[in-house]
């Protein structure tokens, strides 16, 4: 069973764990592969964010966060990013945490999630977030410079709560 609970500073190494990670690929993420631990957890849990982590069998699976996708009067908007354990594939971890979040931003008082840049050839995520109700209201050609593909486009995903 996956269980998710507000980020504590102890879960920091296993998020680094899991960002380094993910971001390592290039093929997935905007930020640079060889971004420093500090900075990648100053982002992902600066005090702008609210941030999860996702255990299972007392490890941490996954981790994402919530925030406004824009100041004062585009705050009633959440915007969220999510990072899977690679070894956690396959196992449920981002749909859980793509539901929880939806849940979770309606109750911080959220009325609709937009993700901004969905890399198009992530069709997991993508192919996950359709299926849990976005819709893909843009795309932005060659947003990304993915690692091994060169410029890809990206989606901008919606969804009202």
């Amino acid at each position: 069973m996956i269980q998710i609970r507000k980020t504590l500073p102890a879960d920091h190494d296993a998020l680094w764990e899991i960002i380094q990670q993910v971001i390592a690929t290039g093929d997935t993420y905007v930020f640079d592969p060889a971004s420093s631990r500090e900075k990648m957890l100053a982002f992902w849990c600066s005090a702008d964010k609210h941030t999860y982590t996702a255990w299972q069998n007392d490890e941490v699976v996954g981790t994402f966060f919530l925030k406004d996708n824009q100041p004062d009067l585009g705050s009633h908007i959440a915007n969220a990013g999510y990072m899977t354990s690679p070894r956690a594939y396959g196992q449920g971890v981002g749909r859980t945490m793509g539901e929880f979040s939806l849940h979770e931003a309606r109750r911080l008082g959220y009325t609709a999630m937009q993700f901004n840049i969905v890399i198009k050839t992530n069709e997991r995520a993508v192919k996950l977030w359709q299926q849990l109700g976005f819709t893909i209201i843009g795309e932005i050609p060659e947003a990304f410079r993915h690692k091994t593909r060169g410029l890809t486009n990206a989606y901008i995903m919606y969804q009202k709560l």
